[in-house]
């Protein structure tokens, strides 16, 4: 079996994003949050903040300090209560209140960078542009030795030509889930590991307790 395989057995009810949402506007507001943060504080935040604002028309009216309130919690939360205030003016203005559906134009709004851009695209709309490249991302990838590159955008265009079109989305999200749960930054469960027979960082590490 291939890695998406392996994952989808270890991960059964893996389905998309951890990030809470009922609209790709949801979706593009909670991706901007969880830059530096984690998906259980984002969603802790979001359930008091999509109460509050429920469409582009009032995250872009909001009151600037009402919006840093409700979302202090997360890291970086002034600049990203500007960035969402101001993108969705855009959405309001540009877009006539919807979120666009493609790479070109979301990465022109402000705090969305590829990353944000192909969470949205593939969990909302269900396009593969790209493949969404987080820290867990970089990190399995790099560790299973699927890439070599520190960049996220070298990393992203390793795997896009490693892995078939349409399973980039399935495949970012199943790397974040391992990632998250058990090839951590520090400590990894190398042994209860489901890939460690294909991955260069556990090879290495047998390697140098012998």
């Amino acid at each position: 079996m291939n890695i998406i395989e392996i994952l989808e057995k270890e991960y059964p009810d893996l389905k998309g994003t951890a990030l809470n949402h009922s609209s790709p506007l949801q979706l593009l507001v909670a991706t901007i949050l969880s830059a530096q943060t984690t998906d259980k504080r984002v969603n802790i935040v979001t359930e008091k903040l999509f109460f509050r604002y429920r469409n582009a028309e009032d995250f872009a009216n909001a009151d600037i300090d009402d919006l840093m309130d409700i979302i202090k919690s997360v890291n970086y939360y002034r600049t990203k209560a500007r960035h969402i205030k101001e993108g969705c003016r855009i959405i309001l203005d540009e877009y006539g209140g919807n979120v666009p559906d493609s790479m070109e134009e979301l990465i022109k709004l402000p705090g969305v960078q590829r990353k944000t851009a192909n969470v949205v695209l593939s969990n909302a709309f269900g396009k593969e542009e790209g493949i969404a490249v987080d820290t867990h991302v970089m990190r399995v990838s790099r560790r299973l030795g699927i890439t070599e590159e520190s960049a996220r955008e070298k990393i992203e265009r390793d795997l896009m030509r490693k892995f078939p079109r349409n399973r980039w989305s399935d495949l970012s999200n199943l790397l974040i889930a391992h990632g998250r749960n058990v090839c951590k930054a520090r400590n990894p469960a190398c042994e209860k590991c489901v890939l460690k027979d294909k991955c260069g960082y556990y090879k290495q590490l047998k390697e140098g307790n012998k």
